[in-house]
């Protein structure tokens, strides 16, 4: 009979782990334990191969001052760069939200190198005669610096692709911002008439806006460059070599590619997570100027012809099963969504830092799931946002100018000429007779034509204008 499982035991008891299984009893307790999310540490591979870089790390520095043999330490680098590769990540399968501050992650990195090695060694998987997963791989190590340490370098290796995501977006509007320069229309404070601007400086503030979240998101990526590293258990370093520390560290920013510093204080480092709770709210920061900009897209868009309509958004799908020809804003309705549940992550992540008790935090598996789904929503719905909606608006040049003409804005441009209190007098004539600002001012004298054709006419930015005095003489 054909035996599909393979007996293993610790100190708690023995467990059925499936036979070709690359990881072990604990993991499988793990399995069992923790089926919360339905999101296992393989659909991140950011994480998997965080933490397996970390475990490469260890294993050389380990060899380096005799801690393994290089035989052993060897076997856990080989098996450590297929993980690298992209090979066995099925194999990473618990649950990214876990009691344990991390440690059912921890173990099941080290029981599939461990048995990865065994299989390079001649030996099958769940043989630790030459690997354990503890005493070998794990070895001069602590869950409790090896996953925040893993932690940081996974969300630091997913900052650039959303710096990137956010830079498409930026050169979009940028371009729109080129192409809109000429097209006058209503500037609008409290949703009511405000003062002309041009749809290319609406745009042009769009970019504006998300290029100052990407500096200081790249800025605040720096705190996550501190890493705790060999500090073990909480930070004294505890079964680790002397030496070790500075070494696995170098080691480690050699293999991640990117410089890392070892923290000053780690014993504060093993409790610590507020680094994270700076990059969550720059995330979140993201997030709300993503959905500001978004909610402005449907506005300007709206109608397309009872609402603003200055915009037209380019069509992606049907807008209704019963109301032919309706065409939704849906790419920004979908940025919304993605902003609301990044800021709900964001909560998370404070709350879960909060909860650090004396020298652990225990809920770093939420914080890094919170965190790593957040960044891989925004980048998504940066590009998405680019791509399907941002590149193909148009504008409707001759709806800025009726709106534009129809409104009050200019009445603000006739202050510094005519004065305030002739200027709310034409406007307020205006909108009593549905006359436009233009007719209000002539029919009421304060300008002669040629005056405020030349006043209507000035750049927006740099309006024409002279003394007050002059204008009341």
């Amino acid at each position: 009979m054909v035996h599909n499982h393979r007996d293993e035991t610790d100190s708690i008891g023995t467990w059925a782990v499936p036979v070709d299984a690359l990881y072990g009893i604990q993991t499988a307790r793990a399995l069992d334990n923790f089926n919360l999310s339905d999101v296992r540490l393989k659909d991140f591979p950011e994480i998997v191969v965080a933490l397996v870089m970390v475990k490469k790390a260890a294993a050389l520095a380990n060899a380096d001052l005799g801690a393994i043999s290089a035989r052993a330490s060897a076997a856990i680098v080989a098996a450590c760069d297929e993980i690298i590769a992209g090979r066995h990540h099925d194999a990473f399968a618990v649950d990214m939200i876990q009691g344990g501050a991390g440690t059912s992650t921890n173990m099941n990195a080290n029981e599939v190198i461990a048995n990865l090695a065994a299989l390079m060694l001649g030996r099958r998987p769940g043989d630790h005669g030459d690997i354990h997963p503890n005493d070998t791989v794990n070895r001069s190590q602590s869950t409790n610096d090896v996953y925040p340490t893993a932690m940081r370098l996974a969300v630091l290796s997913q900052c650039a692709p959303l710096v990137t995501a956010l830079e498409g977006l930026c050169r979009s509007f940028d371009r729109k911002a080129v192409a809109f320069s000429g097209i006058r229309k209503v500037g609008r404070t409290q949703l009511q008439d405000a003062v002309p601007i041009t749809l290319g400086e609406e745009f042009a503030a769009f970019s504006a806006a998300i290029r100052n979240d990407m500096r200081r998101l790249t800025q605040i990526s720096e705190v996550l460059r501190e890493v705790n590293l060999g500090g073990t258990a909480v930070g004294t370093g505890v079964n680790a070599p002397r030496g070790y520390q500075a070494l696995a560290v170098s080691k480690l920013a050699a293999i991640f590619g990117t410089p890392l510093t070892a923290h000053a204080d780690l014993l504060a480092a093993s409790y610590d997570q507020s680094a994270f709770v700076t990059y969550s709210g720059i995330l979140k920061r993201v997030a709300v100027k993503l959905s500001k900009i978004s909610n402005d897209l449907r506005l300007l868009s709206s109608g397309p012809l009872a609402g603003i309509g200055e915009i037209r958004l380019p069509p992606v799908q049907a807008g209704s099963s019963i109301m032919p020809g309706k065409v939704n804003p849906v790419i920004p309705e979908a940025v919304n969504q993605v902003a609301y549940e990044v800021i709900g992550r964001d909560v998370t992540v404070t709350m879960a830092a909060e909860a650090g008790q004396l020298q652990l935090n225990a809920m770093e598996p939420v914080m890094v799931y919170s965190i790593l789904q957040s960044t891989r929503l925004l980048t998504r719905a940066a590009k998405m946002l680019d791509e399907k909606c941002v590149a193909g608006i148009e504008a409707d040049r001759g709806r800025c100018a009726e709106l534009l003409d129809k409104s009050m804005a200019m009445a603000a441009s006739l202050v510094p000429v005519i004065g305030y209190d002739k200027a709310a007098r034409a406007a307020k004539l205006a909108l009593a007779e549905g006359i436009s600002l233009r007719e209000a001012v002539l029919r009421e004298g304060f300008l002669q034509t040629s005056e405020l054709e030349e006043l209507l006419s000035a750049p927006i930015s740099q309006p024409v204008m002279q003394p007050l005095d002059q204008a009341l003489a």
